[in-house]
């Protein structure tokens, strides 16, 4: 830099956190397509026609179900394509809109591709001319290759629908038998009407006992429904349900357990705390150290993590007890994180720390309302389950601000001593 400014910087080290690559322009970038290895023409397209052949029955019987259920328009099969391993299924080539045959969610695991397909009621055999053109080597007029043979050649193999086929949540989100009834996200396809795809799939829903919220929201190729299902009867539905595009599990937020009364909140607590396991006071054990209004350690969850010995104040006066809630909510959030998914999950929890409390603030500010002090009270809280327990490994956690803006970001004395403490240097 010039002027030498580079010399007053010599205590940034940026050594190892740069690469050097060749340069290549766009163009090679975008470059050749993936290498999809060759197959037995007569082998491999002979086996995916035989596959399809054996979802004819298949089609039938989702036609059968469907009309039986009132479907009036819209019949068909849901379908599923699966690639070889390490080759990207080339899945906007398996939508025809002409024909009616939609993609309709495409899913990656670590190594193949799934792409899920609504095929109208007598469109199988488009997939089927694809494969025979793919035999036959097809070419055009003049002579240019028209086999489909990169498509052909990267599909494993062809299914009917599952209802995993139609999930594109996390894997772990997904809704098991023993859960019984759980919230579902329903994409439905746009298709020719909306109104008519949303109507015709409420009616068949709520005739299979399915619950499905009121409203929807609606966007330019899906419209989201809630509806409350097992994932048996969801499967058991699938034939007649056959416009679900995507599948997730709706999203629990914190209002429905807020809006419960106590004694029902205090049944989902339990429910929680008998499938967590908290770990005991030892010298690997890490703590998390709130300094705030202090924590009421009577709430169950608290009470596992939190010892009667590790409730301090910086003022004897103040007791230890949180007069006002802010550092009990607090406590729950270094525990627990968002409790709403944790509340709404079945699996077991696991939670490897424990807390600490320092009583920083009490209620009526009394000792707290001259800022003056702020640094001081926060050096001497931090001093106390150091003195305790100086052994402990632990992190402090402040969430405690002044009331008013004056300082807008410049030091103060109180960031200061905050500073000081993270140095080590009080």
């Amino acid at each position: 830099m010039a002027n030498g400014a580079d010399d007053r910087n010599r205590h940034f080290i940026l050594d190892g956190v740069t690469e050097t690559e060749v340069y290549r322009s766009p163009q090679e970038k975008r470059g050749r397509r993936p290498t999809i290895p060759e197959r037995d023409r007569e082998q491999h397209g002979g086996a995916l026609l035989k596959q399809l052949e054996e979802l004819q029955p298949r089609a039938e019987t989702a036609k059968a179900a469907q009309m039986e259920a009132g479907v009036d328009e819209g019949l068909g099969l849901v379908i599923e394509f699966e690639s070889f391993p390490d080759i990207k299924l080339a899945f906007e080539s398996l939508s025809r809109d002409s024909s009616g045959i939609e993609l309709l969610n495409v899913r990656q695991d670590a190594t193949r591709t799934y792409a899920t397909v609504f095929v109208p009621d007598g469109k199988l055999t488009h997939f089927e001319r694809v494969i025979q053109d793919y035999l036959a080597e097809k070419r055009d007029s003049i002579d240019r290759p028209r086999d489909n043979k990169r498509l052909i050649n990267a599909i494993h193999e062809i299914r009917a629908a599952s209802l995993r086929a139609l999930w594109t949540d996390t894997e772990d989100t997904f809704p098991t038998h023993d859960e019984g009834f759980v919230w579902w996200e329903v994409w439905l396809p746009v298709r020719q009407d909306r109104n008519a795809t949303v109507d015709a799939f409420r009616r068949i829903a709520e005739a299979q006992e399915m619950r499905v919220a009121p409203g929807n929201l609606d966007f330019p190729e899906r419209t989201v429904l809630l509806v409350s299902a097992s994932a048996e009867q969801m499967q058991r539905s699938m034939l007649t349900l056959n416009s679900i595009a995507e599948l997730r599990r709706a999203k629990e937020t914190a209002d429905f357990f807020d809006s419960l009364e106590i004694d029902e909140q205090r049944e989902w607590m339990d429910d929680l705390i008998a499938r967590s396991s908290f770990t005991g006071d030892s010298p690997e054990v890490a703590y998390v150290c709130l300094l705030d209004t202090g924590v009421n350690r009577g709430h169950p969850l608290l009470a596992r993590a939190l010892s009667g010995r590790d409730l301090h104040t910086v003022e004897p006066a103040w007791q230890v007890a949180d007069n006002h809630g802010h550092g009990t909510e607090m406590a729950g959030l270094a525990l627990a994180g968002d409790l709403t998914s944790l509340l709404d999950g079945s699996g077991p929890v696991e939670i490897k720390h424990r807390l600490e409390s320092v009583k920083l603030i009490p209620h009526d500010h009394s000792g707290g309302d001259d800022s003056r002090h702020h640094g001081h009270l926060t050096m001497e809280a931090v001093s106390r389950p150091e003195v305790t327990a100086a052994a402990r490994l632990r992190v402090f956690a402040i969430a405690v601000t002044a009331r008013d803006n004056r300082d807008r970001g410049r030091p103060s004395a109180w960031s200061s001593a905050i500073d000081s403490l993270a140095a080590d240097s009080a």
